[in-house]
């Protein structure tokens, strides 16, 4: 066999290889990515400053019914370059949340380049692996789009594991694109629920009644 088709095959294998990590189907766990802010417009962190970058965050969630080892999960965006890895354990029905800055720090250990998070706000995709013996496998993920990305809105589960939902209560969303305004606040770190109540519709006539 020529030298040159036994590149061409490599480099075939190795695009399918690279295709199939970017693509691979989420793997049955207790550790799910519960809500995502990807445009910090607050010191959401809690260091005094605000930093697009820094105050950026990813909240995971355990649903399952023990604790559970985080050794091997890490989060990337859509590129898959890996961006914050856990450590320790996460207690049943806790809420572990990620700020860009423990992302830099992590980066910085490590040798790796400086981004933080890189939640792009015009749209991107948060992605949680899990290393698990030779394999890496894509535990869960979510693919926001560019109006869950305006300024201190967050997507998230609602309630926690469930459907994700638009948290725009900070910045409230007019459009019609799904999902939609639901006008609560993000919650990082803490149980995602909604307690908003839809304003009750009044007629004209109804209206001078009560005014009368």
């Amino acid at each position: 066999m020529h030298l040159a088709s036994i590149v061409r095959r490599a480099l075939v294998t190795l695009s399918a290889l690279a295709l199939l990590f970017l693509n691979a189907p989420a793997a049955p766990c207790d550790i799910l990515l519960n809500e995502i802010l990807a445009a910090p417009a607050r010191d959401w962190n809690g260091d005094g400053v605000v930093n697009a970058r820094d105050d950026e965050w990813v909240e995971i969630w355990n649903q399952g019914p023990g604790s559970v080892d985080l050794s091997g999960f890490f989060i990337t965006d859509a590129d898959s370059t890996p961006r914050y890895a856990f450590s320790g354990s996460i207690a049943s029905g806790e809420h572990r949340v990620v700020y860009g800055n423990q992302a830099v720090d992590w980066q910085r250990a490590n040798g790796r380049s400086v981004a933080g998070l890189s939640l792009n706000n015009s749209g991107d995709t948060a992605r949680l692996w899990r290393i698990v013996g030779p394999d890496t496998v894509l535990v869960d993920a979510y693919a926001y789009k560019s109006h869950e990305g305006g300024n201190d809105r967050s997507s998230g589960r609602e309630p926690d594991g469930g459907a994700w939902a638009l948290f725009d209560g900070l910045d409230p969303y007019t459009g019609s694109l799904d999902p939609g305004s639901t006008g609560c606040s993000p919650t990082p770190g803490a149980e995602n629920t909604c307690s908003v109540t839809p304003a009750e519709k009044v007629t004209w006539g109804r209206l001078k009644s009560i005014y009368r």
